[in-house]
């Protein structure tokens, strides 16, 4: 009897998914980072967006996750004259390009994780498919991400591009408007990530 109750609960748990197994890490948000960079005809400006939040949880070899970003926290580094910091800053939280007054918070939500084939050189080990939410408009992206589990902690990096006119940030786009010269915009926003979690307590 013993013997035949032993075998029920190793099906019971099978039958589970493993999900008696699963792990969920809380990112530390001051000791993450998402850079970014937009670049122009006439040089780049590069700054820093905070993370606000984000859990990414691990149930066997399945991974998922869900981030916020604090659309208000972005700050430009290359700019040392305060006045022009400030006007820049503006402009990219204003209407032309994030509208941040109506969408403060952006969110990336993972919808699926596949290993990486990593060449030489590479240190990714997974590719990240998620939905990419900026203004209230949602779009998939993936990108090749290096994501490392140990024990009580997760480590993960990236860097990616994204094309901002599909987001509705078209101000100065070549895709959009014609003879700007000087005056263009590149499409591509380039962003690097750094982020670190804990283990949350269960």
């Amino acid at each position: 009897m013993k013997k035949y109750f032993a075998v029920l609960l190793v099906f019971a748990l099978t039958g589970l998914g493993g999900s008696l197994l699963a792990q969920t890490y809380t990112v530390d948000v001051e000791n993450s980072k998402l850079a970014w960079e937009g670049e122009k005809v006439t040089g780049k400006h590069h700054g820093i967006i905070n993370i606000q939040s984000g859990q990414l949880s691990r149930d066997g070899e399945s991974l998922s996750g869900e981030f916020a970003i604090d659309m208000n926290s972005i700050v430009d580094f290359d700019l040392e004259d305060p006045q022009w910091n400030q006007k820049l800053v503006g402009h990219l939280k204003s209407d032309d390009f994030f509208s941040v007054d109506k969408h403060p918070v952006s969110t990336f939500k993972i919808t699926n994780v596949a290993e990486y084939e990593a060449k030489e050189g590479e240190k990714a080990t997974h590719t990240i498919t998620g939905d990419l939410t900026i203004k209230g408009i949602t779009h998939q992206i993936s990108f090749p991400a290096y994501v490392n589990f140990n024990g009580e902690t997760v480590v993960a990096e990236a860097n990616f591009a994204i094309d901002r006119t599909k987001w509705d940030i078209r101000f100065r786009s070549g895709s959009f408007f014609e003879n700007l010269g000087d005056k263009l915009i590149y499409d591509d926003i380039k962003f690097e990530l750094n982020l670190t979690g804990a283990k949350a307590e269960s």
